[in-house]
């Protein structure tokens, strides 16, 4: 009984030594610098040679981003279907505008939005300072006639005279609709969220956990960074929704209704996955809510293969490192200038 006894406490000791001891580190995930080469930090300002962003063109610009002055109702803003207090983007499947008409695609995300190569998701405009002046006159959203209509919403306002003067000096007649757009482009351009990731492309190895780092190896390695590539992870080029299988809603044609080349059908611009997992629900209807769901969506239908737990639950963790930082003081509406 005595050495039943010494054995089992012997063998407690052992436990306990092994307890103590530090536990072995785990492999490293290497990355290919290969890999790495076809993306980008974020810049600091997405900047524009024909609309360079000024101080005061962003103050102006964001105060028209809050202004439901620009809706025919007066209850719309640019900021009711792209929360900045959302990650830039819309919490439904599709927003709500004018009398409560829906649009007929999901809102995108505002933020990093600016450094796209077009805008919309059948890239009907080509820059921020259009996109902004499309929802405004959208007889579903915020169904204003035409620009002058919405100019005449604002001339009475002196604040606003003197702010369309402050960002576009020298012009003898600074209260156009045009300088409107070119005012919320601005805004949008200083409209960046730097994350983790950033901080890895700079160097930071210990930024990513070993989980997103495994991430990114498993995105590249499946075939994502085909398309979703560059500072944006996407945003930089079109591509059909369906590529190798066919998508499962063909009801929306894509960039087939602006071009109308049969080419075209399905065709879309390929979303950015900066702060993806803040910006559901996902794909140009919205009608996916899950990011998981996306993630085995876009290898099932985009690249033809069925992935597993092993790969989604990694590319997952690091499409979440892509979560960014909101600008400073960007969310709360400005006091009204009226």
């Amino acid at each position: 009984m005595a050495s039943r006894t010494l054995a089992v406490l012997a063998g407690a000791g052992a436990l306990g030594l092994a307890a103590c001891r530090p536990a072995p580190r785990q492999a490293a995930v290497a990355i290919d610098p290969a890999q790495l080469a076809h993306f980008a930090a974020l810049p600091a300002e997405m900047a524009s040679a024909v609309n360079p962003v000024t101080e005061a063109k962003v103050a102006l610009g964001r105060a028209l981003y809050f202004d439901t002055r620009l809706s025919r109702d007066g209850r719309l803003s640019c900021n009711s279907c792209h929360r900045l207090d959302a990650y830039g983007a819309d919490t439904g499947a599709t927003s709500v505008g004018f009398r409560g008409q829906h649009g007929g695609r999901n809102s995108p995300t505002v933020y990093n939005a600016a450094g796209h190569f077009v805008q919309f998701w059948d890239g009907r405009a080509p820059d921020v300072e259009t996109q902004a002046k499309g929802p405004i006159l959208n007889p579903v959203e915020m169904a204003m006639p035409d620009g002058d209509a919405v100019m005449r919403a604002i001339a009475g306002d002196s604040a606003y005279g003197r702010m369309f003067r402050e960002a576009f000096p020298g012009e003898p007649r600074p209260m156009t609709y045009d300088n409107l757009g070119r005012a919320i482009g601005a805004f949008e351009r200083r409209l960046v969220t730097p994350s983790r990731w950033d901080r890895f492309l700079a160097g930071d190895t210990a930024a990513l956990t070993r989980e997103e780092r495994a991430g990114f190896v498993a995105f590249t390695s499946v075939g994502c960074a085909g398309c979703h590539n560059g500072a944006y992870v996407g945003g930089l080029m079109y591509q059909k929704a369906g590529l190798v299988r066919p998508w499962p809603d063909t009801t929306d044609h894509g960039r087939m209704d602006v071009t109308h080349e049969s080419g075209d059908r399905m065709v879309f611009k390929v979303p950015s996955l900066r702060n993806v997992a803040r910006t559901g629900p996902y794909f140009h209807n919205g009608r996916v809510h899950s990011l998981d769901t996306a993630v085995i969506m876009m290898g099932r239908y985009q690249l033809g293969r069925e992935l597993g737990p092993d790969e989604v639950q990694p590319i997952l963790a690091w499409l979440r490192a892509l979560t960014g930082d909101l600008p400073a003081g960007v969310t709360p509406p400005p006091a009204r200038t009226d």
